[in-house]
């Protein structure tokens, strides 16, 4: 039974799990979706009731009927690398692969229609209310007046984008950015705004939870200190354990969301709680890993070799 690996040529995160599945002797084809068709050659066979298929990459074939798990990391538009693209070929290209790796009965990390439905800040809120984490106050609006009452009524609040930088070269750098009273909302009517209560922390707090395991590492913050992504305070990561209130959440979170993988986000205050503030599907872990020593890598590895046991935190977490 063969791993696959979805994502591009060069992804160092990927790179670290698939030593790991070498180091266990689990088979594993590694494909970029952008190199279907050319360098990878697929086919599928539906007939007198039944279904066979196969991938060919790099002189490895795969056949669906020896699909362990799909591991989707980060993977490029397929057919991206055609001689010709279009969006054409991309459309078709996406039916044929996708259609074949859904009609193969197999474990998906992440199974590409959950993932996409993750990835919906909005929904995470709402989620992340049922799942009982504590969720700052947070408006998304169009109205320039509702955001103003919002700022009135929690003093200061944050803004933020929803679905994260927007596309192009060079990559634009989108920091979450501090408001107070007497801002100018105006320009919210162009465009829908996100604005959440701005909580003072102490740290930064990254969970990695995958299957039923969690990791947790934390990096202090600054004082004032508003995105932990941009600006060097100094302070690494660290790990740190998980409160058995968090790991259910985080539980009943993945639980209902259907997520295999999972990167949570939460910045914990002066009082100790840690607030949720955004769940990414298919975040990195290998800076996570590299300055913490946490096993991340080598349990998605565990994960798409075999089936997960049940709940369990690290020893000493």
């Amino acid at each position: 039974m063969t791993v696959l690996i979805l994502t591009a040529e060069q992804d160092v995160t990927a790179d670290m799990v698939v030593a790991r599945l070498h180091e266990r002797g689990v088979p594993m084809v590694r494909l970029d979706p952008a190199d279907v068709p050319g360098k990878a050659v697929l086919s599928a066979d539906y007939a007198h009731g039944d279904f066979d298929g196969y991938l060919s990459v790099n002189g490895h074939v795969l056949s669906m009927g020896g699909l362990r798990s799909v591991w989707v990391r980060r993977p490029g538009e397929p057919a991206a690398h055609a001689a010709e693209p279009s969006a054409w070929l991309t459309a078709e290209t996406r039916q044929a692969l996708f259609g074949m790796l859904y009609s193969a009965s197999t474990r998906w990390m992440n199974h590409p229609r959950r993932a996409e439905q993750a990835r919906h800040k909005p929904w995470q809120l709402r989620v992340a209310h049922n799942s009982k984490f504590a969720v700052p106050p947070t408006v998304i609006t169009t109205a320039p007046r509702v955001a103003e009452q919002f700022v009135r009524e929690h003093g200061e609040v944050v803004v933020k984008s929803a679905s994260g930088p927007p596309p192009g070269e060079p990559p634009a750098a989108l920091p979450t950015t501090l408001v107070g009273p007497g801002t100018d909302f105006s320009g919210v009517a162009a465009g829908p705004a996100l604005l959440q209560r701005y909580i003072p922390k102490r740290a930064d707090i990254r969970l990695t939870g995958i299957g039923t395991r969690m990791f947790a590492a934390r990096k202090a913050a600054e004082p004032g200190q508003v995105d932990g992504r941009f600006g060097e305070t100094g302070n690494g990561w660290e790990p740190t354990p998980v409160p058995h209130r968090i790991a259910r959440s985080v539980h009943d979170y993945l639980a209902f969301t259907g997520l295999a993988y999972a990167a949570f986000d939460f910045a914990e205050d002066e009082d100790g709680i840690w607030w949720f503030l955004e769940c990414n599907q298919g975040g990195q872990f290998g800076f996570i890993e590299l300055e913490t020593g946490q096993p991340i890598a080598d349990e998605v590895a565990v994960w798409l070799a075999q089936r997960s046991p049940g709940l369990r935190i690290p020893e000493g977490h």
